[in-house]
């Protein structure tokens, strides 16, 4: 089978942006923009139309506005959106309702001087890429395998089935090897998580009861701006307390700290408390914040006593952090790959041999109860 164009559609108010997302697209021969749309209902139209793999969709616009679009190309069950963000608290705020809603990823607003416009395209191209590939290929597949049905049925007819050999015993799956430790034995959890996190996080930490006895470390990748409305909408909807972090904040039971966007946090231990810092990355980071850097430093400062949760995200960030917690004694969850947006950062966690248990996503919560000695609030 030839390989088939992603094909995507671009929805802004700005005909320079509508231009400026389709050259930063077309520059990959594997993608193809089959029509631009100027306002939210016209985006509607043609992602219904045109049935494209992608549809971009800028958040903010007069009339139907992106967070509107994307939720009646969601229930009629569109193709992928991905949100286009302006770097603004407004923009921020609808973003994250529009992943709420079933949009699967965001990007900032490349017309912004505080971002990288070669970084933005790299990420455009990637997402584009990885939510168009599969269904297109799906599609491909209609398109191409027409088979006689009459035909699939006379061969099954005339078949002979052989008997199944036998099988050896499964051996069993890593988090069933793995010990477990009493409940009550962990100090810190430390979550990782990109595509997917905030829906994801937004499913977890609301679970959590107020009691919860030990605090949380949480790195999601987002652009600066994003972090802290995210933080105000978890701390919003859960009982124990969220917020974004800040320089020599301490972590406390019943606290979940989000790493803030464009800085590195890890842990210091003195004067008999644990306390967040925050530095610049300096260039060696692909992701600031990064899991791996949190993680690490969790490992570090907790040992044997850190609880490592790496969540639905792209790429393998978070294996070399998890690695450090691994080898101090501490215990990894890994979000199964039926319900990961993305099964990239768990996949890669899971391939390195770091994960000791892997659970679905609306089982999260309560496994770090368990974990955790906490009462489960569902019971």
């Amino acid at each position: 089978m030839n390989r088939r164009v992603i094909t995507v559609v671009v929805t802004d108010d700005s005909a320079f942006m509508r231009r400026a997302i389709q050259k930063m697209l077309e520059k990959e021969p594997e993608i193809q923009v089959v029509g631009t749309a100027a306002s939210g209902e016209e985006g509607v139209a043609m992602a219904e139309r045109l049935n494209p793999d992608v549809v971009t969709m800028d958040v903010e616009m007069p009339g139907i506005g992106g967070l509107e679009a994307a939720r009646a190309i969601v229930e009629r069950r569109g193709p992928p959106v991905i949100m286009v963000s302006a770097l603004t608290r407004d923009g921020a705020e609808t973003t994250l309702r529009a992943l709420e809603l079933g949009a699967v990823d965001f990007i900032p607003k490349p017309d912004s001087a505080l971002i990288d416009i070669v970084n933005v395209q790299r990420e455009l191209v990637e997402k584009v890429k990885h939510f168009g590939t599969r269904r297109a290929y799906l599609r491909a597949v209609r398109e191409t395998m027409r088979i006689d049905r009459a035909k699939i049925e006379e061969a099954r007819a005339a078949a002979v089935v052989p008997a199944a050999p036998a099988q050896p015993p499964l051996r069993p799956p890593l988090h069933a090897r793995s010990g477990r430790r009493r409940a009550g034995a962990y100090a810190c959890v430390a979550i990782g998580t990109s595509t997917g996190g905030p829906v994801a996080l937004s499913q977890i930490l609301p679970k959590l009861p107020a009691s919860f006895p030990i605090p949380i470390v949480v790195v999601q990748h987002m652009p600066p701006g994003f972090t802290r409305p995210l933080a105000e909408r978890l701390d919003a909807t859960s009982k124990i307390t969220v917020a974004e972090g800040t320089d020599g904040m301490p972590l406390a039971a019943g606290t979940a700290i989000i790493a803030p966007a464009g800085k590195q946090l890890r842990l210091e231990r003195g004067s008999g408390a644990v306390r967040v810092a925050l530095s610049a990355d300096e260039g060696r980071s692909l992701h600031v914040p990064s899991v791996d850097v949190m993680a690490a430093s969790v490992g570090e400062t907790y040992g044997s006593g850190s609880l490592g949760v790496i969540l639905t995200g792209m790429g393998h960030d978070g294996v070399q952090g998890l690695t450090v917690i691994k080898e101090r004694g501490g215990f990894v969850l890994g979000q199964d790959e039926a319900t990961s947006v993305v099964y990239g950062m768990p996949r890669a966690a899971a391939a390195a041999g770091l994960v000791d248990r892997v659970v679905p996503l609306d089982a999260v919560g309560r496994v770090l109860c368990e974990l955790a000695g906490a009462l489960d609030p569902s019971v």
